[in-house]
This record gives C-alpha cells, sequence and structure tokens, in this order.
C-alpha cells in the first residue's frame, strides 16, 4: 500500500521545504521511496532499532543531508523535531508493527516458524525480554496480556500450561513455547486462524515493546506536530491499532461545540478532515505479492486549522 501513502502524503508535500517525517523507518523502504517522489522535501525518520537504523543508513546515504535519521522511539517525535529545530511537519507516515528485517532474523525471537532466543525487543538495549515476561509476571497479569493484545480466547488454558513449565525450567526459546501452545489448545482451536502460536507471540510482541501505550501517545502527538495543510498516514496491522488511530482521527474530525449553538465559534470547529473513508484494506494484487501485507489497514487525515485557546 506504498503508493497509496505516497498519494495521500502528496499534496502536503510537494512544494519546496516540506519536512516528512517516517516514525517507523525499519529497512528504509518507504523512506527511499518519500525521498524519490518528493525531491524538495526533507525527511526525518526514526527508528528504535540501531541494527535497522546502520542498515537504512547505507540505503539512504546517496541522498546525504536530505536524510536525517534519528535512534528513537516514535511517542519521541516532538522532541525529535525540537532537537531539529523544526516547528511543523507537513507529512508523517507510520507503518506499524514488526518490520520484516526482525520477521526474518532469526535470533530476535519475533517469528513462531522458527526456533530462537525468546527476546522480541525492537531496540535490544533496554527493557525486558519476551523470555522475562514468560518466567516472571503473574498468570493473571499473563492472561490479561494474552487477551487485551492477542485476543486469544484460550488465554487460561495456555498460561496455566505456561506456569506449569516455566516452574520445571524457564523459558529462554520460541520453539518450546510455540509446542506448549499446540499441546495445549483444543483440537477445535487449532484447526482455524493459522499458526496456534500467532496471538500469543503477537501479545508478548506488543508487551515488550509497549506499542500500544507508545502508539497512544504518538498518533495525538504527531497530529500535534503537523502544519495546517499537513497530512498523515498511518497504516495498521491489527484490529487494536486500527481502532486507536480510528479513535483519534475521529475525535479530530469532530466539532466540540455544545449542542444547539447556531454558530460554531473557531475553537470547536475540527482540526482534522478525514482522507479514508473507513480503513482502506490491500488489493489482491497487493496480497499476491506480499503475503504479509493481508491485514494491513490504511486511514489517513489532514490538519485544517491550528488549536485555538
Amino acid at each position: 500500500m506504498l503508493q497509496r501513502c505516497l498519494d495521500l502524503l502528496a499534496p502536503a508535500l510537494e512544494g519546496p521545504g516540506a519536512v516528512v517525517v517516517d516514525c517507523t523507518l525499519g529497512l528504509g523502504g518507504h523512506s527511499e521511496a518519500l525521498l524519490r517522489r518528493f525531491p524538495e522535501a526533507r525527511l526525518v525518520a526514526l527508528d528504535r532499532d540501531k541494527e535497522a537504523l546502520r542498515l537504512s543508513g547505507e540505503r539512504l546515504a546517496p541522498f546525504g543531508e536530505r536524510a536525517t535519521l534519528v535512534h528513537a522511539v516514535y511517542d519521541e517525535l516532538p522532541d525529535v523535531l525540537g532537537r531539529l529545530g523544526i516547528a511543523r511537519a507537513q507529512g508523517v507516515l507510520f507503518d506499524l508493527g514488526v518490520s520484516s528485517m526482525q520477521l526474518d532474523e532469526a535470533g530476535r525471537g519475533f517469528a513462531y516458524a522458527q526456533d530462537a532466543p525468546l527476546d522480541m525487543r525492537m531496540d535490544q538495549t533496554t527493557g525486558v525480554s519476551a523470555a522475562e515476561v514468560l518466567n516472571t509476571y503473574p498468570p493473571g497479569e499473563l492472561v490479561r496480556i494474552l487477551r487485551a493484545y492477542g485476543e486469544e480466547k484460550q488465554a487460561k488454558r495456555i498460561v496455566s500450561a505456561i506456569v506449569r513449565e516455566r516452574e520445571k525450567e524457564p523459558f529462554t526459546n520460541s520453539a518450546r513455547l510455540v509446542e506448549l501452545i499446540r499441546d495445549a489448545l483444543p483440537q477445535a482451536a487449532k484447526r482455524t486462524g493459522g499458526n496456534p502460536a500467532k496471538r500469543t507471540f503477537q501479545a508478548l510482541r506488543i508487551e515488550v515493546n509497549g506499542e500500544l501505550s507508545v502508539l497512544e501517545r504518538a498518533i495525538p502527538a504527531a497530529v500535534k506536530a503537523l502544519g495546517v495543510g499537513g497530512r498523515i498516514a498511518v497504516l495498521s496491522y491489527h484490529s487494536l491499532e486500527d481502532r486507536l488511530v480510528k479513535q483519534v482521527f475521529a475525535a479530530g474530525a469532530a466539532t466540540t461545540a455544545p449542542p444547539g449553538l447556531p454558530v460554531v465559534p473557531e475553537q470547536y470547529q475540527p482540526r482534522l478532515k478525514l482522507l479514508t473513508r473507513g480503513a482502506e484494506l490491500p488489493t489482491e494484487e497487493e496480497i499476491a505479492e506480499n503475503r504479509r501485507a493481508a491485514p494491513a489497514r490504511l486511514r489517513g487525515a489532514e490538519r485544517i486549522r491550528e488549536d485555538v485557546g
């Protein structure tokens, strides 16, 4: 859905001096496309993964000073722009979730299809690993995480098996967890929805990286960082992310005036205009080209007025 993201952002980025922020740099594919499509724009790109910054830095080196890469989590966007002396951005792009590099690099422990240390930290220099979560969290907290972040209906059954097994030996690798989940689930639950470990791994990854709490801060901060006429595009990959983005955009696009006012004062007028009708989905061609795009949901909005009062 890269082309659609570029098209959504284009009206805000085609003039000289525009600043576009790629909040999820990864391997730099989106950033490179932004720099090529908008030759007069300056790019600021954020990532918490130092290896991603190194690799994308090599990829974006030909663009020289037009690209500024920053080691930061995307809720730090206002601080990053402040340090760079940038008052407002004209475009912001989020491509949420785990990057292909993290999924494909066995040692990171994101993928349930291959055995690896249970790490799952996007920034391996800080925070607790997935193994620590599994081995130390109270059972009730583990159930909450699996239900809330993985929408796992069998959370209690899986957590009971985890608690039983961790008392024998702490968890270190993904293969043991995958096997435990397969054994814990009833046959009916194993027949639907792909790999039965998928939801548990998603929940652990979100918990380890604080993804939803970070996103809860990041989307409003990104909207606030936009100048009038600036645009934001967000690609999310599961319902919890998409719901959060939808709520922020809907609130920004609604009037806050008390009911019954004959004329709505400016401070109550919407700050955003929605650019997508609901969430846009990938085409069949895009899914055929990249199966990881299947769950993608795209939402876009434009900043149409400054905050007043």
